[in-house]
């Protein structure tokens, strides 16, 4: 059963997100596209970012906006903590070569301060050995992309349904131990054995806004978070809508 958390919103106007390590907007988007107004913190300079953004660094940030009482002009909160220390991506090859000794895993103390915001929250990580609670796995797949791009989100204080994973219909395109394989996916991580180019990348998740291949290999679907977005409004109690 859906659990309804009383979201704050303005009167005649879309409530307000706040995207913590946002990188160029592939969450932002979708949130947008929802019915949010979104405000993105990042560590460093994001100029792709195509809505309000903040250069901090976003647990500082967000313990800030806590303590002085302005987290009360957010609806909910959008996370996408950095995941290299346990990502399936990285593990692998940071154990073989010796490497991740520098990789902070920082989606424990960002659940800590999503918590002490009393807000409806998403933490979003990629397969892997991340520490959250795989309440809603998405595949692009599910929305008839170009990429298969697993992602698992942790949503707190509101739930969801789960939709139902679809059959891959093929292959993720490229070399993999050595053979390469053609498919109806490209791959939007890395850079050469037939991973996808910058064009490929935006076109298969429909992001158009940024060429720079980090922002794009660090990117989700718009897709995602726009299906997750409607589900959050959804989950908005009629009461509050009607205050």
């Amino acid at each position: 059963m859906t659990q309804h958390t009383p979201i704050r919103r303005d009167h005649g106007h879309r409530p307000l997100l706040l995207d913590l390590f946002c990188c160029a907007s592939g969450a932002a988007t979708g949130y947008h596209r929802a019915g949010f107004n979104v405000i993105g913190v990042d560590i460093v300079d994001r100029p792709n970012y195509p809505f309000t953004f903040v250069r901090a660094d976003a647990l500082e940030y967000l313990a800030a906006l806590i303590a002085s009482g302005e987290i009360a002009r957010f609806t909910a909160v959008h996370t996408s903590p950095p995941c290299q220390a346990r990502c399936a991506l990285t593990v692998g090859t940071n154990a073989s070569q010796g490497w991740g000794g520098d990789h902070n895993d920082l989606v424990a103390p960002t659940r800590e301060l999503l918590e002490q915001t009393g807000l409806p929250y998403v933490i979003e990580q990629p397969n892997g050995r991340a520490m959250i609670r795989k309440d809603l796995p998405l595949c692009g797949e599910m929305f008839g992309l170009g990429v298969l791009r697993h992602r698992n989100f942790e949503l707190g204080r509101w739930t969801i349904t789960r939709p139902a994973h679809p059959k891959h219909r093929g292959y993720v395109r490229g070399y993999r131990h050595g053979v390469y394989r053609d498919g109806p996916y490209v791959a939007a991580y890395g850079a050469g054995g037939g991973k996808a180019t910058v064009p490929e990348m935006q076109q298969a998740m429909g992001i158009t806004w940024t060429d720079v291949r980090e922002e794009l290999t660090e990117a989700i679907p718009p897709a995602f978070s726009q299906h997750i977005g409607h589900a959050l409004l959804t989950a908005i109690h009629p009461a509050e809508v009607a205050a």
